[in-house]
């Protein structure tokens, strides 16, 4: 009898969580061609089709349901085993894949990567920026061990864990009438161009709900791919904009040309967590590499001016 292999049946299990054969590549770390060949193989294998493709992505079909269920038990026991045999029972021991969105990643994963590897010796820690969305397709597929993301964020079958809040300050041209104004609140910015990332980035929609606005109005001309563009865009005089305690404590440049302050009032505009496969392995390990960072990233008070 001929067997299936794991990388089928993980190709099997990626493209039931996503509904995509792009995605479930991404996730996979696999060209397209190469995962639709996979599944092919397993219905050539089992003799019944598992997924039926459509034009908008894909959807698996019940026999396909029953493949990917059992499929999913039994990578979480090859996981599992191949965790317990070269950790042989030690925490953060072997491959660790950690992940990150872009509006963490640079100011969490330098000092996560520190901590690890000081502590731990024999962890071998990959790293992987991406937006939310393709961190849980690869948290699911478990090609990711643990992901830093902006709570909140409802994912079935992702288990998350709250780290700290992280409040937004105020990024103005340094000569702007909100860089000097007493009692800086929300309602400031209704009447200023304030400037946003681009579509895509879950730091936009934070940004906009917190000060309750809506996109459009003129907030769509001009996006940033990240937050240090959107700093040189408000060096340049472009508008004022919101930007997270977390970066502006932990690395983010901004120069003489920047000032940044408080509100009256702090707006928490979101929460910094970590995530996890429901089930996965190294759930213990995922916990406890939150613990560190909250302890060891813990935001500074805030001072208003």
């Amino acid at each position: 009898m001929i067997l299936p292999t794991l990388r089928q049946l993980q190709f099997l299990v990626a493209l039931g969580e996503t509904g995509s054969f792009s995605r479930a590549a991404e996730a996979c770390h696999v060209t397209q061609p190469t995962l639709s060949a996979g599944i092919k193989e397993l219905e050539d294998l089992f003799g019944v089709s598992l997924a039926e493709r459509e034009s908008r992505g894909a959807t698996l079909t019940h026999a396909g349901e029953i493949a990917a269920a059992r499929a999913s038990a039994l990578l979480a026991d090859a996981h599992a085993l191949v965790q317990a045999v070269t950790t042989a029972g030690e925490i953060f021991s072997g491959p660790f894949n950690l992940g990150a969105i872009p509006t963490i990643a640079p100011f969490v994963l330098p000092q996560t990567v520190s901590l690890l590897t000081k502590k731990y010796p024999d962890l071998k820690l990959y790293l992987n920026e991406d937006r939310t969305s393709r961190l849980i397709d690869q948290l699911k597929a478990r090609t990711l061990d643990a992901a830093f993301i902006a709570l909140p964020y409802d994912a079935p079958g992702i288990e998350t864990m709250t780290l700290f809040d992280d409040e937004f300050l105020l990024a103005a041209p340094a000569g702007h009438p909100l860089a000097r104004k007493n009692g800086l609140s929300p309602e400031d910015l209704k009447d200023t161009d304030l400037l946003l990332l681009e579509d895509g980035h879950c730091l936009r929609e934070h940004a906009l709900s917190v000060c309750r606005l809506k996109a459009g109005a003129g907030r769509e001309q001009v996006a940033a791919t990240s937050l240090g563009t959107l700093v040189n865009m408000v060096a340049g005089g472009l508008g004022v904009s919101l930007i997270p305690r977390l970066a502006a404590d932990n690395g983010l440049a901004l120069g003489p040309d920047v000032a940044v302050r408080a509100f009256v009032t702090p707006i928490i505009g979101r929460q910094i967590g970590i995530a996890w496969k429901a089930g996965s392995p190294r759930a213990a390990e995922a916990r406890q590499l939150g613990e560190l960072v909250r302890e060891h990233l813990k935001p500074r008070a805030t001072h208003h001016a």
